[in-house]
């Protein structure tokens, strides 16, 4: 495998440039060492040898916990209402999402 050539502030300040983000020099520095750094990395993980390790979504066997959605009666409706800090018509008011209007 090839060494690749270090990361160079003239290659960060147009990566920067394209991201519409305006670095100072002292950023710009800073920020040339730490995406180095990375690159690197990505260099040291794209070398492991992976052909035995099946694919996978998640290294821990998970299953969905949602329970079902049954509409259930609930007896104390006015103390619930009486709880929230806005109500109209007898329901739950909150602030318009979105920008919209109420």
């Amino acid at each position: 495998m090839a060494v690749a050539q270090p990361l160079t502030d003239d290659e960060v300040a147009k990566v920067a440039r394209l991201a519409m983000l305006a670095l100072s020099d002292d950023e710009l520095a800073t920020f040339t060492s730490q995406l180095g750094a990375i690159l690197d990395h990505a260099r040291d993980v794209e070398a492991l040898d992976v052909h035995d390790v099946a694919p996978t979504q998640h290294p821990y066997p998970l299953v969905n916990v949602f329970r079902p959605d049954v509409v259930e009666p609930f007896e104390n409706r006015e103390a619930a209402l009486a709880m929230a800090p806005d109500v109209h018509d007898e329901m739950f008011r909150v602030p318009p999402a979105l920008g919209e209007e109420p």
